[in-house]
């Protein structure tokens, strides 16, 4: 066997019509390209901006791990690799409420509103999952449950302390955070339907039989990346403004 074939067969085959598979490569190569670009313009941030700019990379660093690791198992198993998606949404999740914090460091923002954004996430992944994985005949009311703590996330960034900060910072971080508030307001939005496509429950007649990982991959895609877009755009602003 030479070594052309040897690499050929640790290569998964995918189908020219596995349009899942295809949404998997190009999220993990979207990523990569992505957390590259972030970690390498650390530099040019006033120094209070590079961590804002080192978690967007952290985030869509360690998704591009986790798609790699995926689009293999979808390759070799052709079913939906929820176990590692999970893995990669409660690290990269927490890390993307963790913006909304350093954003508003500079009005004030306390831990306290850091921990109750990440442990808001943390509910919604947990019982997303359990919905999803563990117990799926009572998916409905672990649906409800995720729902509800990402509304209540919905209403803190968008009505509560968040944007209270937000206005009085005003300018570029409240652009930015207007933005990011969209980000998860319509952004994640796809997740439910992702959800409701791979559980039983009564919404089986409206998404029953959609893929839920193109859902999923197309979600992670425009969020991850997005909002580090976001950051990166309001670390140069604020850069610039200092120089």
């Amino acid at each position: 066997m030479d070594k052309i074939t040897a690499i050929t067969m640790l290569v998964p085959k995918l189908a020219p019509d596995d349009y899942v598979g295809f949404t998997f490569f190009i999220g993990a190569m979207a990523m990569m390209a992505a957390a590259a670009f972030f970690f390498f313009t650390m530099n040019d941030f006033d120094r209070k901006w590079k961590t804002s700019v080192l978690v967007s990379g952290l985030i869509t660093f360690i998704a591009a791990v986790h798609y790699w690791y995926m689009r293999d198992y979808w390759a070799v198993n052709m079913e939906s690799p929820t176990f590692f998606r999970y893995v990669d949404w409660i690290l990269t999740v927490p890390l993307m409420c963790v913006e909304f914090y350093l954003i508003l460091k500079v009005a004030g923002a306390k831990k306290s509103l850091l921990w109750k954004l990440i442990f808001l996430s943390v509910v919604m992944l947990v019982t997303g999952y359990v919905g999803e994985a563990i117990d799926p005949t009572n998916a409905q009311i672990w649906g409800l449950v995720s729902g509800i703590a990402y509304f209540v996330i919905v209403y803190e960034i968008w009505l509560g302390s968040a944007a209270k900060l937000a206005k009085a910072a005003g300018g570029s971080i409240l652009q930015a955070h207007k933005i990011l508030c969209w980000f998860v307001l319509v952004g994640w939005a796809i997740y439910p339907i992702g959800y409701m496509a791979g559980t039983p429950g009564w919404y089986e007649g409206i998404f029953g039989g959609l893929s839920v990982d193109i859902f999923y991959n197309i979600a992670d895609a425009i969020n991850k990346i997005g909002f580090g877009l976001v950051i990166y755009n309001l670390a140069l602003q604020q850069t610039k403004a200092k120089a």
